[in-house]
């Protein structure tokens, strides 16, 4: 959980993580609300980090070569790391290897619920505070 209360933070967090993970070669689905967090999410990466370009493409019907995908949909990606900042918990979510769901402040009850149905469903679970991370 970040410690801010804003969801722009959990944008810039979901930007860190994609980075952390293409570095380790993994590829990511970031699943988004809708069009307008898709394309909110994609100005952003073209910026960061600040200087860089994050390498990313938005989920068509076409497979991308892209190490990280964008997207509201079913994505065409099968595994790797799933970040989820939509609303709900996606049907997909079982065939990625990793879920990160990025918590911010006035989420908490939300990501309480999340919590939940992943722990109940038996899921190997890992939380983490997350203080000062922009520093």
């Amino acid at each position: 959980m970040l410690e801010d209360l804003a969801i722009d933070a959990a944008y810039r967090f979901a930007c860190r993580l994609c980075l952390k993970a293409i570095n380790a070669g993994t590829k990511v689905h970031l699943h988004l609300q809708d069009e307008v967090a898709i394309n909110k999410m994609d100005e952003l990466m073209w910026n960061y980090p600040p200087e860089r370009f994050l390498p990313h493409d938005v989920v068509s019907s076409e497979a991308t070569k892209s190490p990280v995908q964008l997207g509201c949909e079913e994505p065409t990606l099968q595994e790797g790391l799933l970040i989820n900042l939509s609303e709900e918990i996606p049907y997909f979510f079982g065939r990625f290897d990793r879920v990160a769901e990025i918590i911010v402040q006035n989420q908490v009850s939300e990501g309480r619920v999340r919590y939940k149905f992943y722990r109940d469903r038996g899921y190997p679970l890992q939380h983490h505070q997350l203080n000062q991370w922009e520093d």
